[in-house]
């Protein structure tokens, strides 16, 4: 839990009982001086009484993803990404077809199953291949971009 919290810049809960890892991993987040956020719960729902009690303390209310992203610092159109053309003749033609589907623009992960007709697991695999040798880089949302 504590791994958890550090590794992010805030914590959404939503849902926990009383005593759930979920209320301890959002008590590790305020310590650590991260946001946590709550998703509003039935009253009457003991699932929910976490929640409720995080809302009470203080924790940020969502209703939708926007709540969040109004709160965190990171602005998608602002990314900015530097691109070389690195040496992909070495690379298989199938990696090389999916490279070729990256721009410095980020591309969903579900139009590039679209565009490669590969197999979601081969596909993954691929872009797991093409970030690991620095070709590429994985934004949140499951975007991909050239770097």
């Amino acid at each position: 839990n504590r791994i958890i919290s550090a590794l992010a810049t805030g914590v959404l809960v939503a849902e926990a009982s009383p005593k759930s890892g979920s209320l301890i991993t959002a008590r590790l987040a305020l310590e650590q001086g991260r946001d946590v956020f709550a998703v509003p719960g039935n009253v009457f729902s003991f699932k929910s009484k976490g929640t409720n009690s995080l809302l009470r303390s203080g924790a940020k209310l969502v209703e939708n993803a926007g709540d969040i992203l109004e709160e965190l610092p990171f602005n998608p159109e602002h990314v900015e990404v530097e691109v070389s053309n690195p040496d992909i003749e070495a690379l298989a033609p199938e990696v090389q077809q999916v490279y070729g589907f990256l721009k410095a623009d980020p591309v969903h992960i579900d139009d590039l199953l679209l565009k490669s007709e590969c197999s979601s697991g081969r596909l993954s695999a691929i872009l797991l291949d093409l970030e690991l040798n620095g070709y590429i880089k994985q934004l949140p949302g499951k975007r991909f971009v050239r770097c």
